[in-house]
């Protein structure tokens, strides 16, 4: 059954939620007075992906119907998953996910506990935030955004030396990536399962061709404002600025197809948002490993 739960809390999202929590650590670690010890870095990523995990799969159980409607193959969708066991399963780790910050610096169990929050706001009665896509996006850069905090927490450890100007310049070109670019690429593909639940995104309120126009203008729009501030910040973030330059081209190209409301393969329908998921995870792996 954990196995399944894994699957419903997509690997692809837990594994892109560990990277950016270690891109805060490492990011910061120009301003650290101490290097932080590596058992406690690894501590710090467990607490926060475990509230991941709870809260995708608990976005899981809220969200059968539409996945079912949008023919998700995710294990509750199909049937192969109880919902029940699901919740339960969430419950567990939404608490080990807090357990697992006792010991590290205080402001990472508040960190870790908003986020908590926050999934439940998006999926939770009585009005879940995910209905609109004004709410998914706050959601997203608030939930982002404590990601890099939690790295950075860790790494400085109240003791920061100077100002992580590279986390920052990172931490505001991620969220918006997450929210301009993979929210309308996302709502491409779950369009059906999101009017039949009678959510407001931009796909359903604005129709299919604003929204693919909306998601490749925001994308070339970002590569072109990191080139910028990169050079004027003097920021060392070059090769980010090539994997996210890279990453916008696949965007637009894969948005560039049309492929009608309701018609076409879920994979068709899902080419803009595999090409901005791609993306998060060549960006963050390259400011790892420059970072390193």
């Amino acid at each position: 059954m954990l196995a399944m739960c894994v699957a419903e809390a997509r690997p692809a999202v837990l594994t892109v939620s560990a990277m950016r929590f270690l891109t805060g650590v490492v990011l910061a670690l120009p301003v650290t007075a101490v290097a932080p010890e590596p058992i406690k870095v690894l501590q710090g990523v467990a607490a926060w992906v475990l509230s991941i995990f709870a809260i995708y799969l608990f976005n899981g159980v809220t969200d059968v119907a539409g996945d079912r409607v949008n023919g998700s193959a995710r294990p509750i969708a199909r049937g192969a998953l109880d919902p029940g066991s699901a919740l339960f399963v969430a419950g567990v780790a939404a608490v080990l996910s807090l357990a697992a910050t006792l010991d590290l610096p205080g402001p990472m169990t508040l960190i870790v506990g908003a986020n908590l929050v926050l999934g439940y706001l998006y999926s939770g009665p009585p009005v879940p935030l995910k209905g609109s896509s004004g709410g998914t996006v706050a959601v997203l850069v608030l939930s982002g955004l404590l990601s890099y905090l939690g790295g950075f927490t860790l790494a400085a450890g109240g003791q920061a030396t100077g100002t992580p100007v590279g986390l920052l310049v990172f931490a505001a070109a991620s969220v918006y990536w997450m929210t301009l670019v993979g929210v309308p690429a996302k709502d491409l593909s779950d369009c059906e399962g999101d009017a039949a639940a009678g959510r407001r995104t931009v796909v359903v309120t604005r129709g299919e061709r604003a929204c693919r126009w909306f998601m490749s203008v925001a994308a070339s729009v970002l590569a072109v404002a990191l080139f910028a501030v990169v050079v004027l910040l003097g920021v060392e973030l070059v090769w980010v600025v090539v994997a996210l330059a890279a990453g916008a081209v696949a965007v637009v190209v894969a948005g560039a197809g049309r492929v009608r409301l309701g018609g076409g393969s879920r994979y068709e329908q899902r080419r803009p948002y595999r090409a901005f998921m791609a993306t998060q995870h060549l960006v963050h792996i390259t400011a790892l490993i420059s970072g390193i």
